[in-house]
């Protein structure tokens, strides 16, 4: 079978979900017994993500395979469970580079390079990469931006030709638009929604399915407007409402048969009976949780939750797994350095220092890992989050005051965090650091080693630098354990403080792997450990409470 592509577009604003639209689509898919990846276009013209400010685009994905990614490919992971690829996210600035270095080599044999052909040539070769040796049934791609946008217009008009290229029941598009409420007037409006269909219309696109995003239910009469207006059948204008989680969006794009209509424009056959059971248990325990855990993750773009968008999804999974309601407090480090420790931190059941680079806000970091050694309270500490626990670990316990990572202070008398040594002379930023899924060797008897269940595990990385080996045996006779180490390279992937109820810091970045079928096991080990904890000195409150003498 050839494979089938579909195209999802955004219109009216940003951000109306476009990432979990082609993800809900792919997990639907999936139930119909259909193999799809995604991938995502994005415009802007960055090569990758990696150098992008966390505060302006979100977090950056990093995949199996080392790539730095849009966010949206961890919702693609998370909803499907299937791992994506270099090939999964294509910017501008990535066809430009490569119609560009082509250009040098004299590939063109003197043509004049333009737009039309040579930039939608190499759009729709990307775009055809992952379907081409017919390794997917379908393949999902979503187009960053919003129609309309300049930047946007080489990936529209590529979205035109391949529609034409590839013939009816064999490409689809799919156009999510806003239909706003306006409480002044009880009013919900498709205004918006036709004018954006009209500008797809004016780039030479019929969208085939229209998805309205909504807050109120839209009325029979809405949609026939909607249909008549923008030239779509009824039966493909569905409504996208609101919600209290993202994960239920799969279950209502399916009450309105959005993977039927598709399957049915793509001459695909439905599966008579496509089950989401686990996936309905696994909303129900996020709905209906059965306690409440209070975790704080310390980290430099708390403003923007988006920036640790894998570390808050990995979350969800892992309290559905427990079954509790992970209450995440979003706690600023510098905040930390000003204000009152015990004040931010002294109400958490569970601490988790979050990635991240540069000086700002590390003290903070360090503070909030001191805190959680000192008081015994579950300690988490992801990629930074490790090395700022080791930093705190050799100023406090082996005395060395002026400890840090050569990242900060380079000439450190004990540099217990330093560069890697490959890392050495690099001086390009862009896609340099070290990247992607490598093995770990996990010592048996250790937290990691309980939680994972086995000895030897993969994990994704994006750093530059690590614990420095020098002084290992001077931590390890202090009584913090590394109990992760590379196999390959002897590199620290694992520390462990083993006195210290649930205490584990990973060099790696254990939030990429966390999916809605497959929960991280450090997540759901230390989200355990946090519910024990909060019991714990619930039941030392209450024996306090009852051993006091009322005075007489």
């Amino acid at each position: 079978m050839a494979t089938k592509y579909i195209f999802v577009t955004g219109g009216v604003t940003s951000s109306l979900g476009k990432g979990i639209i082609s993800a809900s689509l792919g997990r639907l898919l999936q139930a119909h017994g259909y193999n799809v990846t995604i991938q995502k276009l994005d415009p802007y013209i960055n090569v990758d993500p990696g150098t992008l400010n966390p505060y302006e685009h979100g977090e950056c994905y990093v995949t199996e395979d080392g790539a730095e990614t849009d966010l949206d490919l961890g919702h693609y992971e998370r909803f499907t469970g299937i791992h994506t690829t270099q090939a999964n996210n294509v910017t501008t600035g990535r066809i430009y580079q490569s119609v560009i270095n082509k250009e040098r080599r004299g590939d063109f044999l003197g043509k004049t390079v333009q737009i039309i052909p040579h930039i939608t040539d190499e759009i729709k070769r990307r775009i055809k990469l992952l379907g081409g040796n017919n390794k997917y049934d379908v393949v999902i791609t979503e187009i960053g931006g919003t129609v309309g946008d300049i930047e946007s217009l080489p990936f529209i008009e590529a979205v035109r030709q391949l529609k034409w290229d590839l013939g009816p029941g064999n490409c689809l598009v799919v156009h999510l638009t806003l239909v706003p409420y306006l409480s002044a007037t009880g009013e919900l409006k498709t205004k918006p929604t036709q004018h954006s269909v009209k500008a797809l219309l004016e780039n030479g696109i019929q969208p085939d399915i229209l998805v309205l995003r909504t807050e109120k239910n839209l009325t029979t009469d809405i949609r026939k407007k909607v249909a008549l207006f923008c030239n779509v059948e009824m039966e493909a204008v569905m409504q996208s409402i609101d919600v209290s989680t993202i994960y239920e969006v799969p279950l209502l794009l399916q009450k309105e048969k959005f993977d039927l209509i598709v399957l049915k424009k793509l001459n695909l056959p439905p599966k008579e009976n496509p089950q989401l059971k686990e996936w309905k248990d696994f909303v129900n325990r996020i709905k209906n949780p059965n306690s409440v855990v209070k975790i704080g993750l310390v980290g430099k773009y708390v403003e923007l939750h988006d920036s640790y968008k894998s570390i808050n999804e990995a979350f969800v999974h892992a309290g559905a797994m427990n079954r509790c309601k992970v209450d995440l407090q979003f706690i600023h480090s510098e905040d930390i350095e000003k204000g009152d420790v015990n004040e931010l931190l002294g109400s958490l059941n569970g601490i988790l220092v979050a990635p991240g680079f540069g000086d700002r806000g590390i003290e903070g970091k360090i503070l909030a890992a001191q805190y959680a050694r000192e008081n015994h309270i579950p300690y988490f500490g992801v990629c930074l989050g490790m090395q700022c626990a080791v930093i705190e670990f050799a100023r406090n316990v082996l005395g060395l005051k002026e400890a840090h990572s050569t990242e900060i202070v380079r000439n450190t008398p004990y540099p217990v965090i330093d560069l890697m040594e490959d890392q050495k002379g690099i001086t390009n930023k862009g896609g340099t650091m070290r990247l992607g899924a490598y093995p770990c060797n996990i010592k048996k008897g250790s937290l990691a080693w309980e939680a994972y269940g086995k000895v030897k595990v993969s994990e994704r990385h994006r750093h530059r630098f690590e614990f420095n080996n020098q002084f290992l045996k001077a931590f390890e006779k202090a009584g913090m354990i590394a109990t992760g180490i590379n196999p390959d390279t002897n590199l620290v992937e694992i520390m462990e403080i083993p006195s210290h109820p649930w205490f584990v810091g990973v060099q790696f970045h254990p939030e990429y792997r966390s999916t809605v079928k497959e929960p991280h096991p450090l997540f759901v080990a230390f989200v355990k450990a946090a519910l024990e904890y909060k019991e714990k000195t619930g039941r030392e409150k209450s024996m306090k409470k009852d051993t006091t003498r009322v005075p007489s």
